[in-house]
């Protein structure tokens, strides 16, 4: 007697691909949808789906075949969204088989005469199945004489003909093909539902696999089923039937997360020699500098979201929410935006350079040195509020440092006057509001907490922002009332129209005047203006 042949061993993305729709996982919409098509015997002649890859196109359009040829266990079953995995069409379908039900590679089958063989075989009816069915994936490819060759059959397709068509460019499609479809856009799957099916997939073959190692393979996986199950396939052999977080790390080449963090740490504190120090280490243990940008960009992105949203990412760890929670309460909004761009333009730089590892030292060293500088909001209205004669000591350096998010609680009694009615939206930070309130409004009445203004084009709700900050501020309900009368000019205005008349009167000072006459292509770039009781000669213009 013959030694059994063992059973060859199949892919976890083969072995576990979906034999009914309620194993399709993340496509709820479109079941639903299928689901009340079949039970209202409302079946369209053509079916397109679309989506990245792996998210299950070829699978829905073999669960689709299955459905509408459905005859059950019994033999006397109808369409269903449920199919038994038991009758013969079934069972051939699944193993691609099915003398009716016809799959072509749009890839590797392009031209016309391709399709007219499907054209000519369409008008026969089928050999056992109640539909004859084409499922032609990647169909983008197909030619434009192939696709127009196919639109008549596909607008007036025999009654027991579907199409089904597949593909991951939608947008190379004809829109003549697409208004025959009904289309159907697969999402990719969510990250919390990859890890879970994995999860499961894991235990069924009797693997061990940490948390972690789930989320990063969910993760690496980037909404596809087929990617994740090709990872976690190479992670199961690399482990032995056991995996950790670490192996599927250094399997896909990523940096150790919490490293990361202890690089943004560095950052954010200005430690240059901790900073290169660890990214160092981090090439040693055979991370590109890429990847390790990618991965601080990863992580000032999810800082962001959670200040945001107010909650990190369930997908992380527990140490790395505690992290990210602290940054997050800890860190302005206008910082994490300053620290994606440098690190969105360091990693440009990388990726360009002929010496990586250089070009990433020197991103981590201008990010640090960012770090020291002043904020350009906050130093211009410095300059603005604080003029600073020649001698004056230059303002001292802003540190990586969030802003208050509100206005300080002393402001109880109301400004004396309009600027400093101004300048407390500015000590507010509520720098929108100041900008709009300098630049454009024009004051028609200010008896607090009463004040009319005339305020151009301003937002629909400046009236009620302005109120909010105000009854924050001062305690006081305030009646802010909007006209279109004119009033004072707005305190730009003014400030540029005192501009403009000390200008005139340096330029109509005699010996300005004397300088142009001799020099009469030259400039004033700036002047000074004495107190109007000095003498002559202790004035100076130039």
């Amino acid at each position: 007697m013959s030694e059994l042949i063992p059973e060859p061993y199949r892919v976890l993305a083969r072995k576990y691909r979906p034999q009914g729709f309620d194993t399709l996982i993340g496509q709820d919409a479109m079941v639903k949808t299928l689901a009340n098509a079949i039970a209202g015997d409302r079946l369209a002649h053509a079916f397109l789906l679309t989506g990245v890859r792996g998210v299950g196109k070829t699978s829905t359009a073999r669960l689709l075949a299955k459905s509408l040829n459905c005859i059950g266990p019994d033999g006397q079953g109808g369409a269903t969204i449920s199919p038994c995995n038991v009758c013969e069409p079934c069972v051939a379908i699944s193993e691609s088989r099915y003398i009716d039900v016809i799959e072509m590679d749009a890839a590797s089958r392009t031209g016309v005469d391709d399709v007219r063989e499907i054209i000519e075989a369409a008008r026969y009816a089928a050999v056992s199945a109640r539909y004859k069915i084409y499922i032609i994936d990647e169909v983008h490819m197909l030619s434009r004489n192939a696709f127009n060759a196919l639109l008549k059959t596909l607008e007036e397709p025999p009654s027991h003909v579907k199409f089904i068509f597949a593909t991951t460019e939608i947008q190379k499609v004809p829109v003549t093909v697409l208004s025959r479809c009904q289309r159907f856009d697969l999402k990719r799957i969510p990250t919390e539902l990859l890890a879970s099916h994995f999860g499961g997939i894991t235990a069924k073959e009797g693997a061990e696999i940490e948390d972690e190692a789930l989320q990063l393979i969910a993760r690496a996986a980037e909404g596809s089923v087929r990617d994740g199950l090709s990872i976690l396939d190479q992670a199961l052999a690399h482990g032995h039937g056991k995996v950790i977080a670490q192996d599927v790390r250094d399997m896909l080449g990523l940096s150790d997360r919490s490293r990361t963090r202890e690089l943004l740490a560095a950052l954010i504190g200005g430690d240059g020699k901790a900073a290169l120090d660890n990214l160092a280490a981090q090439y040693a243990l055979g991370t590109s500098p890429d990847a390790l940008f990618e991965a601080l960009l990863e992580l000032v992105h999810g800082v962001t979201r959670a200040q945001v949203t107010g909650t990190p990412d369930a997908a992380m760890s527990e140490e790395e929410r505690t992290a990210v929670s602290d940054w997050a309460g800890s860190l302005g909004a206008p910082v994490l935006h300053r620290l994606w761009q440098l690190l969105l333009k360091g990693l440009s730089e990388i990726r360009s350079a002929p010496m990586p590892m250089q070009a990433a030292e020197m991103a981590l060293l201008r990010i640090i040195h960012a770090s020291t500088l002043p904020d350009p909001g906050d130093l211009v209205r410095r300059l603005l509020a604080e003029p600073r004669g020649e001698g004056s000591a230059p303002p001292a350096p802003t540190e990586l440092r969030p802003p208050p998010a509100s206005a300080p609680s002393a402001f109880k009694a109301a400004p004396r006057d309009f600027k400093a009615f101004v300048k407390m939206f500015e000590d507010g930070h509520e720098s929108v509001l100041e900008t709009i309130l300098h630049d454009r409004c024009q004051l028609l009445r200010y008896a607090p907490p009463t004040i009319e203004l005339n305020a151009g084009d301003a937002p629909a709700d400046f009236a009620s922002r302005l109120g909010a900050c105000l009854k924050e501020w001062t305690g006081e309900r305030w009646t802010v009332t909007l006209t279109t009368s004119p009033g004072t000019p707005s305190l730009k205005a003014q400030a540029e129209a005192e501009a403009a008349a000390k200008r005139a009167r340096v330029m109509a000072d005699p010996a300005v005047r004397a300088v142009f006459e001799v020099f009469p292509d030259a400039e004033l770039v700036d002047y000074e203006i004495g107190d109007p009781s000095e003498t002559e000669s202790s004035r100076s213009a130039q």
